[in-house]
């Protein structure tokens, strides 16, 4: 049976966390080029900072969710954003 993954981060504390999604992120790639032998759970990041454009990697991980939809997925949040934020970022941001 498959494993579902949470990651939790603030700030810089990202770094070890997005290599983390990077190899879940080889792992499906891996699995659908040959067949399902394993199954691979999900991953949920919760990703709080300051504001946007402290949240270190946002469009990488972006991109992951983009391509693994489903299977691994961001919550951003921020706490202190005075300015707009960008379109890209708004259905997965939090706290204001």
């Amino acid at each position: 049976s498959s494993v579902n993954l949470v990651l939790i981060a603030g700030g810089v504390g990202i770094n070890p966390l997005f290599s983390i999604l990077l190899h879940i992120a080889d792992l499906h790639g891996y699995q659908e080029g040959k067949g399902n032998r394993h199954t691979l759970g999900t991953a949920k990041l919760y990703y709080s900072a300051k504001n946007t454009s402290e949240l270190l990697f946002k469009k990488n991980i972006l991109g992951l969710m983009k391509a693994f939809p489903g299977k691994i997925t961001c919550c951003f949040h921020v706490t202190q954003q005075r300015s707009q934020i960008c379109k890209e970022l708004q259905p997965h941001i939090t706290g204001k």
